[in-house]
């Protein structure tokens, strides 16, 4: 049995609510537990340990849209834009997931996409960022991201029953990952769209 994680643990949280559409931040507060006994966990006062997920490629498709038009995301300041999420929490893991390119020999295409997004994860890693990475499937002549949302649902459950973190700020659209969030928290604190405001003061000049 997992502990659901609540805000306030005294009183039944109302249902979670997400943004009917759109890109969404979702602020979810875990209050910890002893992954052996089930009990409170016993901490002093000290910041929120925070959990920031990104899901990485909604979120490359969202700065490539109008209105942010950020066509180099090596421009986008990512781990300045996890502190602003963290606020006064303490950013103790910060994940990016997102489905690898393969190329095959002769695929320029392919091969371009496959060494822009190696540049964004060695610059990811470089600043402290863990990628995990699904795969990407081509049918019917379209490609589809296959893994990257059960890798992300898995993260958050265990890091809940783990221990691992007190609060959980999930970037994404992806509405297949609320049984994961239902299942490990039953109270958003917050849920809100992403808006260009939001991401502007991340992009440098050149990327404007």
């Amino acid at each position: 049995m997992v502990e659901r994680c609540y805000s306030k643990p005294t009183n039944p949280p109302p249902a979670l609510g997400f943004p009917p559409q759109g890109f969404f931040i979702a602020v979810l507060d875990c209050f910890g537990y002893n992954h052996l006994t089930m009990n409170k966990t016993k901490r002093k006062k000290s910041a929120k340990r925070v959990f920031v997920a990104i899901d990485g490629s909604n979120f490359y498709h969202r700065l490539k849209e109008p209105p942010v038009d950020l066509h180099n995301l090596l421009e986008f300041d990512y781990t300045s834009f996890a502190r602003w999420l963290a606020n006064k929490g303490k950013v103790v893991s910060q994940t990016y997931y997102t489905g690898a390119v393969r190329a095959k020999p002769g695929e320029r295409k392919a091969q371009k996409l496959r060494r822009s997004q190696q540049k964004l994860f060695a610059r990811l890693e470089n600043s402290g960022w863990q990628i995990e990475r699904g795969f990407i499937l081509k049918t019917g002549g379209k490609y589809h991201e296959k893994g990257v949302d059960v890798k992300i649902a898995v993260d958050i459950v265990v890091g809940a029953y783990e221990d691992l973190y007190d609060r959980l700020i999930l970037v994404s659209s992806d509405t297949d990952l609320l049984p994961a969030l239902e299942l490990g928290f039953s109270h958003a604190t917050e849920t809100r769209l992403l808006r260009k405001d939001d991401l502007i003061p991340f992009v440098s000049d050149e990327g404007l």
